[in-house]
């Protein structure tokens, strides 16, 4: 029967040569399994307690949700064929969901390198340089988007409150405060921006043509001098939203106020960060545990 439905892969259905052989593994892997289960067992036989099994084993032996759920989607496959051919009489793997994936921890910067990238004595008096420096405190000190940061007009910035009003997701507005570092970074910034660029456009953020800095230029710019701090894969204004969520958790923030701070819909989407944190806290507890 196995070999029958590959060859209706291979012959009818016109699969790839990898396909019908991965299947074709996939499928003696779980006839396999429910053999060695009881040799009684048959394809007509198996029923969906026998599928959680094997999909249990997997997972013990240290099998991803995707690898899993790849051999899972070629059992649906076969037993859908066997179906319409009469060779079972039910499709056991109807009741089967398979594995959620994890989503990936997000990324973040340590406090420490952090600090190296902020220091001022490691910055030139040059605009360019002042405006970058102005722009990943931002990042850092707000958890500000990109879109939304680039999108900033002189209005938005309110030095008298020491707040941003920003548009977010869904032509939402909504207030990001900020603190007396970030103010006096802004501060000479702008001051800067007068003197030296003019004031040529409604643009916050601009470019030592007065430009308004774009999403591609930040982007770049803030890759090059995080490559100066860290290892990270990814070097991008999202690991430093990512940063500012996950220290303000660290260092005592409730989740809410991180939610209504990073412009989330959904307190569900901020919750990630405190699994972020949670395994920061797994490692510290390693470290400093005697009997860890």
């Amino acid at each position: 029967m196995v070999q029958e439905y590959l060859n209706y892969l291979r012959f009818e259905k016109n699969r790839s040569e990898q396909t019908v052989k991965s299947y074709g593994e996939d499928l003696k892997a779980f006839q396999g399994f429910f053999e060695n289960l009881d040799t009684q067992l048959s394809w007509g036989s198996v029923d969906s307690d026998v599928i959680r099994d094997w999909m249990e084993s997997m997972m013990d032996r240290g099998n991803n949700a995707t690898s899993i759920n790849r051999r899972l989607s070629a059992l649906r496959s076969f037993y859908r064929y066997a179906l319409r051919r009469g060779y079972v009489e039910c499709d056991p793997t109807l009741r089967i969901s398979g594995p959620k994936k994890s989503k990936p921890l997000p990324q973040f910067l340590k406090d420490a390198e952090m600090t190296a990238l902020l220091d001022s004595s490691v910055w030139h008096s040059t605009f360019e340089e002042i405006s970058i420096r102005a722009i990943l405190t931002t990042f850092y000190d707000t958890g500000i988007r990109l879109s939304e940061l680039v999108g900033l007009n002189v209005e938005s910035v309110d030095f008298v409150n020491r707040q941003f009003k920003v548009l977010g997701k869904r032509n939402k507005h909504r207030l990001i405060p900020f603190g007396e570092e970030l103010y006096g970074v802004l501060i000479e910034y702008d001051q800067r921006r007068t003197t030296e660029v003019g004031r040529i456009t409604d643009a916050f953020f601009v470019n030592t043509e007065g430009v308004r800095m774009n999403s591609d230029h930040v982007r770049y710019e803030v890759k090059k001098y995080l490559s100066r701090v860290c290892t990270l894969k990814k070097r991008s204004p999202h690991v430093l939203r990512h940063t500012f969520a996950t220290s303000m958790l660290n260092h005592g923030a409730g989740l809410e106020s991180v939610q209504k701070l990073l412009g989330h819909e959904s307190l569900s989407t901020t919750e990630i960060y405190t699994h972020t944190t949670f395994e920061q806290l797994k490692r510290e507890y390693s470290k400093a545990h005697p009997r860890a």
